[in-house]
């Protein structure tokens, strides 16, 4: 039995912070993060606005993206192995059906790409405000660093524009404030998905 669970929300919000404690705590958990299909940086064009356009779903090969997914729903024992997961039965072991296994897809534009969208089984969305988000973005150190004016001009105009159209898909998402404490935002998501994973069960 499989389970794909998507964590997906604006940049800084802390969707990889909550995402690493949650493949700690559940068994046959692998994880697969967006941000490990950016395009080279000499294939980010520069848009209207003058900055390297990173946060558009184009920065990314999602196509790769799409193709580590269906290689973990075709053998989840096969992809865990090969990312150092160790697998615990969770059964006798007589039925390979039941056991569980789960998949977590965490990144900025997971809402945004079709052949993504359908495949979550749990969709999260954390959303922080904007003068939060400004903020913590100018305490993080990136490969790449961000160019003056990059958040005004190109960050939070397409986060906004993303956000919308995403809301246009009417897909089940979950809001969570990222404002909240780490162990608040990971309780309120654990419980959540201990329930979905019972009833799976």
């Amino acid at each position: 039995m499989k389970c794909i669970i998507g964590i997906g929300g604006v940049t800084n919000g802390g969707k990889t912070t909550l995402t690493n404690r949650l493949v700690k705590i559940f068994p046959n958990c692998c994880v697969i993060h967006q941000d490990d299909f950016f395009k080279p940086q000499d294939q980010i064009e520069v848009g209207e606005d003058g900055f390297r356009q990173w946060d558009v779903i184009t920065a990314l090969d999602m196509e790769a993206m799409v193709n580590t997914v269906k290689g973990w729903i075709e053998n989840p024992v096969k992809f865990a192995r090969s990312h150092g997961v160790t697998l615990s039965p969770l059964t006798d072991g007589s039925d390979p059906e039941r056991e569980l296994h789960i998949l977590i897809v965490e990144g900025f534009l997971l809402y945004n790409y079709k052949p993504l969208i359908e495949i979550f089984d749990k969709s999260y969305y954390v959303t922080i405000p904007y003068e939060e988000c400004k903020w913590r973005r100018s305490t993080r150190t990136y490969t790449v660093p961000d160019p003056p004016g990059l958040f005004d001009g190109h960050v939070w105009p397409m986060y906004l524009k993303h956000r919308k159209e995403m809301e246009s898909n009417c897909i089940p998402i979950r809001y969570l404030d990222g404002t909240k404490s780490k162990d608040e935002l990971y309780n309120q998501v654990y419980e959540d998905l201990q329930n979905t994973l019972l009833n799976k069960l």
